[in-house]
């Protein structure tokens, strides 16, 4: 332990001290629930929809990287660690984007009576 300096004892004796990674860290909720209040609100007003959409993207990647770099520590992480946590993003958003769009093209829907009828008679 080492004594108190003459430039630490004045501040600690008027009160001021460094805020701890607690407060911060509440600092950082609070930022992430008003951008939660803004979204929320964002919805009911009547705007444009691509603007709302737009808007909530941003405000969702905001909050996504408060997250990650710092309730999941990937600020003070090595380099290494955060480019491989976006490598795993970057292919869990390929492989989002190609069950989208699996599922959502004509493959995906059921054949009609039509459709259904003349496959059967093809096949057997």
């Amino acid at each position: 332990m080492s004594a108190p300096t003459a430039t630490t004892a004045p501040a600690l004796a008027a009160g001021h001290h460094e805020p701890s990674k607690f407060h911060f860290y509440i600092q950082i909720a609070m930022i992430l629930a008003v951008i939660t209040g803004i979204e929320v609100v964002l919805i009911y007003l009547p705007i444009a929809k691509w603007l709302v959409v737009t808007t909530l993207i941003v405000l969702s990647t905001v909050k996504f990287m408060f997250v990650i770099f710092y309730f999941m520590h990937l600020r003070w992480d090595k380099v290494f660690c955060t480019i491989l946590f976006f490598i795993g993003l970057v292919l869990a958003g390929f492989t989002m984007y190609a069950l989208i769009e699996l599922f959502a093209s004509d493959a995906g829907k059921p054949l009609t009576a039509a459709a259904l009828t003349f496959a059967r008679s093809t096949l057997g």
